[in-house]
């Protein structure tokens, strides 16, 4: 999930929730249909590429008539999700839902056991090697957005390099460490920019997917001199419906498949690192 933005009210998903039912087209109601199509709401990067790989390849074999509408926005997959428009969607990590549903009163839950991927964060430099080359007062640079900020940090404390406040939860900030040794300097950039800025920084903390869009493609696997792990990370990427409606036949063939063998393999070929199954 690429997190450039936190929701802050329902006005805006109220307000995205009217172009995505524009979107979704005129058959009000099919979404719910449970011997209709499985309509799947998603971001087209990795998640719909994902979800036409299962389209395509596994969901006819299984069974499954899977119809996938693509998103570009963080707001309106739930919002269409919730209003019944969409059955299901592809898009987002814990985090984020919990925070979504908490500030636009919706009942979104994941789909237990498919969480499909990652998108790691990893640590950047155009000059080091490892952390430990970082000098006293080196800047480091990290997305400005709530989430992938709060994550860069916990990166950087996992590694040794600073040490947050107790209890910092997903929402951490450069005022919530606790002790800085090296005197780090943080510069807070929009997440999108940040390949770019690794010349004017000692390091950089970026997404994989914009890691994999950067010129040249830089690889979390490769490339990174730390990047996050998959195992127990709370920022994978899951299947989602409304509360009540994780034992649909439909939904539990689309868990089934986009934890496979094939899933995985297609990830792994495709995105170098940049993606990385998370089962």
């Amino acid at each position: 999930m690429r997190n450039t933005a936190k929701i802050t009210t329902a006005v805006l998903a109220a307000g995205a929730l009217t172009l995505g039912l524009s979107a979704c087209g005129s058959d009000k109601g099919s979404a719910g249909d449970k011997d209709g199509p499985l309509i799947v709401a998603a971001t087209p990067t990795p998640q719909g590429e994902i979800l036409s790989y299962v389209q395509k390849n596994l969901a006819k074999e299984a069974g499954l008539d899977l119809e996938v509408k693509e998103f570009t926005d963080y707001v309106t997959p739930n919002t269409a999700v919730q209003q019944g428009e969409v059955f299901a969607n592809y898009f987002q990590h814990k985090p984020y839902l919990d925070d979504f549903n908490k500030k636009n009163g919706t009942d979104i839950v994941p789909v237990g056991g498919a969480t499909v991927h990652l998108e790691p964060l990893g640590v950047y430099s155009k000059s080091l090697k490892k952390l430990g080359d970082l000098k006293n007062g080196s800047t480091v640079a990290v997305p400005n957005d709530t989430t992938n900020e709060a994550r860069a940090l916990k990166l950087l404390a996992d590694n040794g390099l600073i040490e947050l406040k107790k209890g910092v939860g997903y929402e951490a900030t450069p005022k919530d460490i606790a002790k800085n040794p090296k005197n780090l300097k943080f510069k807070e950039l929009e997440a999108p920019t940040l390949p770019r800025s690794l010349s004017d920084v000692d390091a950089a903390v970026i997404n994989g997917n914009y890691a994999l869009e950067a010129k040249p493609a830089l690889s979390p696997a490769k490339d990174a001199i730390v990047a996050e792990k998959a195992e127990g990370n709370p920022y994978g990427n899951f299947l989602a419906v409304k509360n009540g409606d994780e034992d649909d036949p439909r939904v539990k063939k689309l868990a089934k498949l986009l934890t496979s063998p094939e899933v995985k393999k297609f990830i792994e070929d495709k995105y170098d690192g940049a993606v990385v199954a998370a089962f």
